[in-house]
């Protein structure tokens, strides 16, 4: 065996022999040591630096969905359950491995895992995320990671969560549980690619029930593949403080989000 070469580099020789891999972003067929990207597209990453951010666009987004509700009284049915009544909530922290554009071919990862069931990107780019994550000692308290859930009948004809698929990868990194059950969604939704902020918001208002365990928890992570304008991981926040007390934190990570 050729020093510095492994059985698992051979195997995958021997594949593009077969079938060359191509990087995901650019079209060029990838070396060896290559995976997904090509050295070019990788430095090129649009990243965000996020994890190692407490405020960063996304996560000020984010909370000022929640700081409207309790400045509002916009979640009006869910006074009785400690939302609107609660005057202190722990600042949502945030993360993401890079900016979505829809103009540049770095789309094309969420949407290899989305569409494609492409497992083995979606695993290598998740990686990257939570090992950003771990350096930026922001999630390090983290004690429960809860995919966004898919309706029963998409995640029926589409075989698998993406969302799922990235947290899988983000607990093992950050030591946590992984609950995939924590939330359901009561009804399919409606594609949300094409809609306005406002469609989004009222597509998914209501959609999703918690299912909390008996257990305490300190931080808990909600994990999607792309943040646009938050609205789907709002109302897994809502329907997650609805029986959690207001000093458990509740924050977001994806691997894409929309921004500069």
């Amino acid at each position: 065996m050729i020093e510095g070469i492994g059985p698992g580099d051979v195997l995958c020789a021997l594949g593009d022999i077969v079938m060359p891999r191509k990087c995901i972003v650019c079209g060029r067929p990838l070396s060896l040591r290559e995976r997904h990207l090509c050295i070019g597209c990788l430095a090129d990453l649009p990243r965000t630096f996020f994890s190692g951010q407490r405020h960063n666009q996304m996560a000020d987004r984010f909370n000022a969905l929640i700081q409207r509700d309790l400045d509002e009284g916009l979640a009006e049915g869910l006074h009785s359950q400690g939302l609107a009544s609660c005057r202190r909530e722990e600042y949502a922290m945030a993360a993401a491995l890079f900016y979505y554009r829809s103009s540049t071919g770095y789309r094309k990862i969420t949407q290899r895992l989305k569409y494609h069931a492409d497992l083995s990107a979606g695993r290598y780019f998740s990686r990257l995320l939570g090992k950003e994550m771990v350096e930026g000692g922001l999630f390090k308290d983290v004690d429960a990671v809860v995919p966004v859930p898919l309706h029963w009948t998409r995640r029926w004809s589409r075989g698998y969560n993406q969302a799922e698929v990235i947290a899988a990868v983000l607990a093992g990194i950050l030591g946590a549980p992984l609950y995939r059950n924590m939330l359901s969604r009561r009804r399919r939704t409606r594609t949300q690619t094409r809609m306005s902020v406002e469609r989004k918001s009222r597509n998914v208002e209501g959609a999703f029930k918690a299912h909390v365990p008996d257990r305490v928890f300190r931080h808990i992570l909600l994990v999607d593949d792309v943040f646009t304008t938050g609205a789907t991981l709002h109302e897994c926040f809502k329907a997650l403080r609805a029986v959690l007390p207001s000093e458990v934190r509740i924050s977001v990570a994806t691997l894409a989000a929309v921004g500069q």
